[in-house]
């Protein structure tokens, strides 16, 4: 087993005071995800943002404060939508485990 890191990527020299950030790990058990894609969807479930996860399946979005949805994307897998909420000053953190969506070829 690789193992995960938990929760999203380093915040040192974020200024999450000034910023509503939603950041967290995508994982297949105890596997981290690389090269997944996360979106970042508006709560009228609009296309906002895309970013890929880093080698460690961590990802990390600036956002506006209110409701989100998460819909990860990757091979093998269902997509995967995970409700989130921002607010300035806190960091949303999510796990997202395509373990328990997995489609098997």
């Amino acid at each position: 087993m690789c193992g995960a890191i938990k929760g999203g990527p380093s915040l040192e020299g974020v200024d999450v005071a000034h910023q509503a950030v939603i950041q967290g790990v995508v994982v297949r058990g105890d596997d981290p995800v690389p090269n997944a894609y996360v979106r970042l969807l508006d709560r009228n479930g609009e296309f906002t943002a895309e970013v890929p996860t880093s080698a460690t399946g961590q990802f990390r979005f600036f956002a506006g404060a209110g409701e989100w949805t998460l819909r990860t994307l990757a091979p093998r897998s269902e997509a995967v939508d995970t409700t989130v909420t921002a607010a300035i000053g806190v960091v949303a953190e999510a796990v997202v485990d395509l373990q328990k969506v997995s489609v098997h070829a």
